[in-house]
């Protein structure tokens, strides 16, 4: 598919149009010399946006458009293409040229949750995405650009254990470890498998926990904070070696709910955290507030960013606001709420007729 023009432009004026060279947005994840780092937002590189079949909306909400854009500066690539595991990885899919402008871009329907590959093809010659942050390494030894599609569970930026210490230090900060909290959780994901097993609730991302923040945070970390990986990579690995410096014959995901509110408490005050090694991160409050900030956003934001799995967070906000002559479990259409999200969000998740996407 084709997007229009105007489309593309308007993505490219604001981070590839500029003529800086300066490294005004590099925050640690670029080394010295990347062009990268002059670039404003590259994570927004392909574009991931909603898509629409021209026909029906419900159908159409199964994909993502990815636009794939390059810029060809100097003029001299004759032929722009694209390849990757969306499609056969051998066959280009030409980029035409956008208007007159420097920039070649093509658009491609591609199916939510899945992760992919791709290279660009200059005159016969593949190249990596310059602008894209994302970049992964085959076992072969070749580099490829990266992209995920909105609703992705496959695990990008953590390994098996640190997503362990993830899910146990974000239950604590969320608010729905509470029994009245994981009651309405409970009811709510239940009510929706019944309801809606093949649309919503097929993303509902549960690894032993109710809201799917740590999907969340993987992701972010994996595009627009990728700056902070090296925090999370740091702070888990000492918070990993703390906890068994307290319990040597205990693994971290099986120890108890107090080991986690002791050690919680004592990152909080920043100091006295026995255990904590400063010289390699001066300050555990620093990264418990980056994990505080992350979690909320993740547990309220739009479902497709990762997090709010089912939309269960706003449900949550929902039934807390409701009103409370009609408090039966769970929110029913005719039932009041301040927080009556559904009529503002597309189908099938939500129930608004207008907004799409």
């Amino acid at each position: 598919m084709q997007r229009d023009d105007a489309y593309v432009l308007n993505y490219c004026s604001k981070s590839l149009a500029r003529d800086n060279t300066d490294a005004r947005h590099n925050y640690g994840q670029y080394s010295t010399g990347d062009t990268r780092a002059s670039i404003a937002e590259a994570w927004r590189f392909p574009v991931i946006d909603s898509y629409y079949n021209g026909h029906s909306y419900e159908d159409s909400y199964a994909f993502n458009t990815v636009t794939f854009v390059l810029a060809n500066a100097d003029g001299v690539a004759r032929e722009v293409a694209v390849i990757g595991t969306f499609s056969d990885l051998v066959t280009p899919i030409p980029m035409p040229r956008v208007g007159d402008s420097i920039y070649r871009a093509v658009s491609v329907a591609i199916p939510k949750g899945q992760v992919h590959r791709y290279r660009f093809v200059v005159d016969g010659k593949t190249i990596i995405d310059p602008v894209n942050p994302q970049r992964v390494t085959t076992p072969e030894g070749t580099e490829w650009s990266r992209l995920f599609t909105q609703y992705c569970t496959d695990i990008i930026s953590f390994e098996r254990w640190e997503l362990t210490l993830l899910l146990r230090l974000t239950d604590h900060i969320l608010p729905f470890r509470t029994i009245e909290g994981q009651r309405f959780l409970d009811i709510y994901l239940k009510d929706m498998e019944r309801q809606s097993r093949d649309t919503q609730y097929a993303r509902a991302y549960r690894v032993d926990q109710p809201i799917g923040v740590v999907n969340f945070i993987d992701k972010i970390i994996a595009r627009e904070e990728s700056h902070r990986q090296s925090d999370y990579k740091i702070c888990l690995e000492l918070i990993d070696r703390v906890l068994r410096q307290r319990d040597p014959y205990e693994e971290p995901a099986q120890m108890p709910v107090s080991m986690y509110e002791d050690l919680y408490n004592q990152m909080a005050q920043d100091s006295g955290v026995q255990g904590w090694d400063y010289s390699r991160y001066a300050s555990p409050r620093y990264f418990l507030q980056l994990l505080r900030r992350h979690t909320y956003t993740g547990a309220f934001s739009h479902p497709k960013y990762g997090g709010n799995a089912g939309a269960a967070g706003w449900a949550y906000l929902a039934h807390n606001l409701r009103d409370p002559l009609t408090g039966a479990l769970p929110l029913s259409e005719s039932q009041t709420t301040a927080f009556d999200w559904s009529r503002s969000l597309e189908k099938p998740l939500g129930r608004s007729p207008e907004y799409h996407g």
